[in-house]
């Protein structure tokens, strides 16, 4: 049976809702400082990181009520050794990191990041390495068509989409 604890508030759980609402903070003031051109309509570079900072200030608030509340530490299972450390899920994850890293300049953003996608479902225990590869071409074929054709945002062409750009007569941006 669970130890009861008296209700009241915990202190290292309210420093844990504390320092969440802290960096909620700090996202904020940081998005703020983000500079922004009166030429973006609606959506601008500061969306995204003032939506990060809202998700933070909210998660950081709920924990403090929490804590106030009597904490939720207390309510975690007892804590398990950890199992031993799966080098080759490890290996994999890294080897992604660095495929990506050495092939994005000379294969472009579609092949390296297909690449590291096949990677890392791999180190997460995958053994369909074709459908993998099938998955990851499309997508990100479709985040980069999204961002080149769709955002105006160049975020590198290589083999694969000059291949296709060629294949639909336009050039590459």
């Amino acid at each position: 049976m669970p130890e009861m604890h008296p209700p009241g508030i915990d202190r290292t759980d309210l420093k844990v809702g504390g320092f969440v609402l802290a960096l909620g903070g700090l996202a904020l003031w940081q998005a703020a400082e983000i500079p922004a051109s009166p030429l973006y309509g609606q959506v601008g570079p500061k969306a995204v990181p003032y939506g990060v900072a809202a998700v933070l200030a909210l998660l950081g608030a709920g924990l403090v009520v929490q804590a106030l509340r009597g904490g939720w530490s207390h309510t975690l299972e007892e804590v398990r050794e950890a199992p031993p450390t799966n080098w080759r899920a490890l290996a994999l994850l890294v080897a992604g990191l660095l495929a990506n890293i050495v092939l994005i300049v000379p294969l472009g953003f579609c092949l390296a990041a297909s690449v590291q996608f096949v990677l890392v479902a791999a180190a997460f225990g995958s053994r369909r390495l074709g459908r993998d590869a099938v998955l990851a071409l499309v997508l990100t074929l479709t985040v980069w068509f999204g961002f080149v054709m769709l955002l105006g945002v160049n975020i590198g062409a290589g083999l694969l989409e000059g291949g296709i750009l060629r294949l639909l007569g336009q050039e590459l941006p």
